[in-house]
């Protein structure tokens, strides 16, 4: 028998109240401001959402508890650990509170990692990308050492997740990075210097600009639905899907009574990604389901007919490709992006029921 499939979650950690937060978005909004006051915009359009049993948790206030009940379902469930999103610039964080929680207190019992989600933040939630919040710069030097010395005692915590001696680090978008192979340079400097054989870099296969340069990236993890709807969605299903899309915008500039303007069948997008195959280094991704209609209005996306069976299916076929060789990972997206609809997190729609089939897949 193979390698077992390690599953790893994206995670947010939005869930907590910050002063940009305020600024940008309104007086305490979190992530749970946009999934409480979500509609359903279509005939059978299951919205809002509801976490289960009502807990809409503070990852600020509650983080210590939140965490050790996430940590001890995700070691119920088969899932290997989590990957944080972190978001730096330059020097500046944002929502880097529960990360750091998370390391001032070894008794959450949660294998981690991180990934640097290197995007500017702009008003894209409505409609309004070129409206730069926060613009996402990479500096020189002495910013690079600037920025491992705040990950390097993540990177020594023994939860913290290694391949070999070298810790492992996702980066979102690495073609956005002008001068990336001297910033990675110094970043494996850096690594051996303080007892490690480098770092190992996973780069991110998004809907974004496909990285061509050779020689830098270690291994890339593929974040769904946004690449396989980008780079791997057929012609023909892309031509259809790009008409009813023109066609609802069309309509909504006319007519006062909105559309909602992205509806895909889920089938069509786990078929493409179940018949994939499997390149070295690459690391598959699924996602459960997927409605960012909270963040985004009729102007979102909903991927229709999600079920835990269909994502138990999909995974299974993942498994079947991960199994035996090294490139054994498999990223969910994710843990718990709310607002997107994409979270594996317990629900009074669906229960527990798609944590149950990371689990089922695992055990087959």
């Amino acid at each position: 028998m193979g390698i077992k499939m390690r599953v790893i979650c994206m995670y947010l950690p939005q869930y907590h109240r910050f002063p940009e937060n305020d600024a940008w978005w309104g007086e305490g909004y979190t992530e749970w401001t946009a999934v409480k006051r979500a509609v359903p915009l279509y005939k059978g359009h299951a919205q809002p959402k509801h976490p289960y049993e009502d807990w809409y948790y503070d990852l600020e206030k509650e983080g210590v508890k939140t965490l050790k009940w996430q940590a001890s379902l995700a070691k119920d469930y088969g899932i290997y650990g989590f990957c944080f999103y972190h978001y730096w610039f330059c020097g500046k964080q944002l929502m880097e509170k529960p990360m750091e929680i998370l390391l001032a207190h070894p008794e959450i019992n949660l294998r981690y990692s991180i990934c640097w989600a290197n995007e500017s933040f702009t008003r894209t939630w409505y409609g309004l990308a070129d409206q730069v919040l926060m613009r996402q710069e990479y500096g020189v030097e002495k910013d690079w050492q600037r920025h491992f010395t705040y990950l390097l005692p993540f990177f020594l915590d023994k939860r913290y997740m290694k391949v070999g001696n070298r810790p492992v680090l996702h980066i979102y978008r690495t073609k956005d990075i002008k001068h990336l192979d001297k910033m990675l340079a110094c970043f494996h400097k850096l690594a051996k210097n303080n007892g490690f054989d480098g770092m190992f870099i996973v780069g991110g296969r998004t809907a974004g600009e496909e990285e061509t340069r050779e020689g830098l990236i270690d291994a890339y993890y593929t974040f769904e639905p946004g690449y396989t709807l980008k780079h791997d969605f057929g012609k023909l299903a892309s031509i259809e899907y790009q008409s009813k899309v023109l066609w609802r915008t069309i309509w909504n500039k006319l007519f006062p009574r909105k559309k909602l303007e992205r509806r895909i069948s889920i089938d069509t997008i786990f078929a493409r990604i179940a018949k994939r195959e499997g390149e070295e280094k690459v690391y598959p991704g699924l996602f459960p389901k997927w409605d960012n209609t909270p963040r985004r209005s009729y102007k979102g996306l909903v991927y229709e007919g999600a079920s835990p069976e269909k994502f138990l299916s999909c995974l299974k076929r993942l498994k079947e490709k991960v199994e035996g060789r090294k490139e054994d990972f498999v990223y969910i997206n994710a843990w718990n992006e709310w607002g997107e609809g994409a979270y594996l997190e317990p629900d009074k729609e669906s229960g527990f029921a798609y944590l149950e089939a990371v689990r089922c897949a695992g055990e087959d």
